[in-house]
């Protein structure tokens, strides 16, 4: 029991009405108990003194500082055309409080005359900047208009992909396209003489590939040594251009003796490495090109000539396409993948159908000229005159 003195201890606990006696050390007065239980509420700090406007700024609007355990506030809305420094579009951005530290940095790259960061101002210890409504306001077409934005970035190499489309067209589709030096005569390719060539002939052209286009690009072809150089000349050009495979025209007709079909069935093995060492061909091409003359001679044996065997898959008159842009000249067709499956049969090499078609336009088998080119209308005439000549001799 509880004395006289001891007056503010705590009633005996009971447990299943039995009366249970309690530690003396668990005792607390129930003074310091309802003390304890009461709910501490912390004292609101005094608000910080609201920062000054920058001296320099022309907006008088400023924004109060941040606490560090509250959230960042939205920003300021602005109206349209309120903007100092005149860079409000219909599609500004406005910047978060977090981007403050970045803006800095942007600023200073994008723009001088753009308004700087305001003042930082202390408050319970932490370091908060405050920036000007204005200042968190930047334009998209600012954005757009630097040189060195990514809009701008986007736009030099949609024009580089344009201008590689333009080079491939000119070269027919090829995987690689040759380097321009840009050194043309300006009387080749004025602009009155520009305009009326096939449009694949640009003032980026080589001089070599505007003579070939001028002068035998769809001139039928009779002669059988004139036919196997364009043969050997078709399928060297496959992953190159025609202006590369043109430069090396002296040299290839150097190693295979002028394109003599007698001669070159009879290149030893030794003297095709000797060859594709001197002259810069691949051993396997050299090798190609022996193997398609034998082949020529075997054709040479069953219709008399090579010319005869290939001017017949055409009926012995050339084909006059009426193509208006080089958009529409395909890269192969089905006559020359009847004529490649057929050579392919007899053993020929490098004879694809893309190779086929390339050697059928420049061995005059197909007139690919576009309508609004004037060697169109003189390869028909050419055509008929040689046809004219071989006729009687079929």
């Amino acid at each position: 029991m509880c004395s006289s003195k001891a007056k503010t201890c705590s009633p005996v606990a009971s447990i299943d009405g039995r009366p249970v006696l309690q530690p003396g050390g668990n005792r607390v007065p129930i003074l310091e108990r309802r003390n304890s239980l009461k709910k501490i509420v912390p004292k609101t700090p005094s608000p910080p003194p609201p920062p000054q406007p920058l001296p320099h700024s022309s907006s008088t609007r400023t924004t109060p500082p941040i606490s560090p355990k509250s959230k960042s506030p939205r920003p300021m809305a602005l109206k349209r055309g309120n903007d100092p420094n005149g860079l409000n579009s219909s599609v500004d951005k406005t910047l978060t409080q977090r981007a403050i530290p970045k803006l800095a940095t942007l600023v200073r790259k994008k723009s001088k005359k753009s308004s700087s960061v305001a003042s930082a101002s202390v408050s319970v210890g932490v370091v908060s900047s405050i920036v000007e409504p204005s200042a968190l306001t930047y334009a998209s077409s600012l954005i757009v208009e630097a040189p060195g934005s990514i809009a701008a970035a986007r736009r030099e190499q949609v024009t580089l992909v344009q201008a590689q489309r333009k080079l491939r067209i000119a070269h027919y589709g090829r995987t690689k396209s040759r380097k321009f030096d840009g050194n043309v005569p300006v009387d080749v390719l004025s602009p009155t003489s520009r305009e009326k060539r096939c449009t694949f002939i640009t003032p980026n052209s080589d001089l070599l590939y505007v003579v070939y286009h001028d002068e035998e690009w769809g001139v039928p072809i009779h002669d059988d040594k004139l036919l196997f150089e364009m043969l050997v000349l078709s399928g060297a050009q496959v992953g190159s251009d025609w202006t590369s495979t043109l430069k090396k025209r002296q040299d290839f007709k150097e190693a295979f003796s002028g394109f003599d079909a007698e001669v070159v069935a009879n290149l030893s093995e030794k003297q095709m490495i000797s060859i594709s060492a001197e002259y810069g061909i691949e051993l396997s091409r050299v090798r190609g090109v022996v193997d398609n003359s034998n082949r020529i001679l075997e054709i040479k044996n069953d219709f008399g000539s090579f010319a005869k065997y290939l001017w017949g898959f055409v009926s012995h008159k050339p084909i006059h396409t009426q193509y208006k842009t080089c958009h529409k000249i395909p890269v192969k067709t089905s006559k020359s993948e009847t004529i490649s499956k057929d050579m392919v049969r007899r053993g020929f090499r490098f004879v694809g159908p893309t190779v086929m078609h390339s050697f059928m336009q420049a061995a005059g088998l197909t007139n690919d000229h576009l309508i609004t080119c004037p060697r169109h209308l003189q390869c028909i005439a050419l055509a008929s005159h040689s046809y004219a000549t071989v006729a009687p001799a079929i």
